[in-house]
């Protein structure tokens, strides 16, 4: 029976991460089903996958032609534009054709990051949830406001408006993907330490002062937690591998479009101008607010892709210093071994 989905008070993996699976799923990237927490392949969600990607495909080929071989450099602003134009379709042909491709391996993927999340406690959830729910939803709006305003004041077509719409949809969803793995991937990390600090309190206190069958019996104890923790943070670590090496060169073109983007469309195309008689100058009086949003949009994006990746790496580290701080109080031998 599936649960009532609250906004910001998640209790689970599909409840937390239901924003940006539903998402997905609008823009036809989520080729999956879910039964009983258990991933499955839908085979008419991959089939309208295809459809969307080789639509994708023969687009950008038809603009990447026409701006190689119809437009004519004839100043700066279209140099610049078509720098600009060649770098979003190659780029976006290539997040879109990269994600269609590693669908399964990112199946796999989430069904090993839902089991291992549920031993998160509920409170882990809560907190979890007010970060990638106000991340997701927000972060769409906001885009989305973004982009009407952009093409508002640019003019464009409707057919290059929704192609545009979607990719920059796409793009931010995926990036939004990895970042919500990250940090569930952040949250049992912090889990392990913490049991680990739990577990240092008995550690201290771990004298053959009381008897010998309480003392035997407490060992074996925590030995048998150590062994549990140990399989986790491994299973973990495996994980942290295969979300990046799913996501690694999505995350690399991603970087690429994000200062093609802010230096080609945003300032040079918008900022910098050019004439024969005044040379390069600066012009501020062409779509200020277009050019801040989407800059602040873009920076925003990176910046809270650093933080989850760094955060995440600090609390993985934060569990060796905490084994060692075990390891350094801990007289026991066997316990010491594990």
């Amino acid at each position: 029976m599936r649960k009532e989905w609250r906004l910001f008070y998640a209790t689970d993996f599909q409840s937390l991460m239901y924003p940006c699976f539903t998402f997905c799923r609008i823009l036809g990237i989520f080729p999956y089903k879910i039964n009983d927490s258990i991933f499955q392949a839908s085979k008419p969600h991959y089939v309208l996958s295809i459809i969307i990607v080789s639509a994708l495909c023969v687009i950008d080929l038809r603009d990447l032609y026409q701006s190689n071989i119809f437009m004519k450099i004839t100043n700066f602003e279209v140099v610049t534009k078509s720098l600009d134009d060649n770098c979003y379709d190659i780029l976006v042909s290539f997040i879109t054709i990269v994600t269609f491709v590693l669908s399964s391996p990112r199946m796999r993927l989430l069904q090993t990051i839902m089991e291992i999340s549920s031993t998160l406690p509920p409170e882990s959830y809560q907190k979890l949830s007010r970060l990638i729910h106000a991340k997701d939803i927000f972060g769409l709006f906001y885009l989305i406001g973004t982009l009407f305003i952009y093409f508002y004041v640019m003019h464009n077509g409707v057919f290059n408006i929704m192609f545009t719409v979607y990719t920059v949809l796409l793009v931010f969803t995926m990036d939004m993907l990895y970042m919500n793995c990250v940090c569930i991937l952040k949250a049992c990390f912090k889990e392990i330490n913490n049991n680990l600090l739990h577990m240092q309190k008995f550690i201290v206190n771990n004298e053959p002062r009381v008897p010998i069958m309480f003392y035997e019996h407490r060992n074996i104890f925590l030995i048998m937690n150590l062994k549990a923790l140990k399989k986790q943070h491994l299973m973990i670590s495996n994980t942290v591998q295969m979300l990046n090496t799913i996501f690694s060169a999505q995350l690399l073109a991603t970087i690429v479009l994000t200062f093609s983007e802010i230096i080609f469309d945003l300032l040079y195309f918008n900022v910098v101008q050019y004439n024969k008689y005044d040379g390069l100058f600066i012009n501020l009086n062409k779509e200020v607010g277009v050019i801040l949003s989407g800059t602040m949009y873009y920076f925003t994006k990176i910046g809270l892709l650093v933080w989850s990746c760094e955060t995440g790496k600090n609390q993985a580290q934060e569990i060796r210093t905490t084994i060692h701080d075990v390891l350094n109080i801990s007289r026991d031998k066997q316990i010491k071994n594990e």
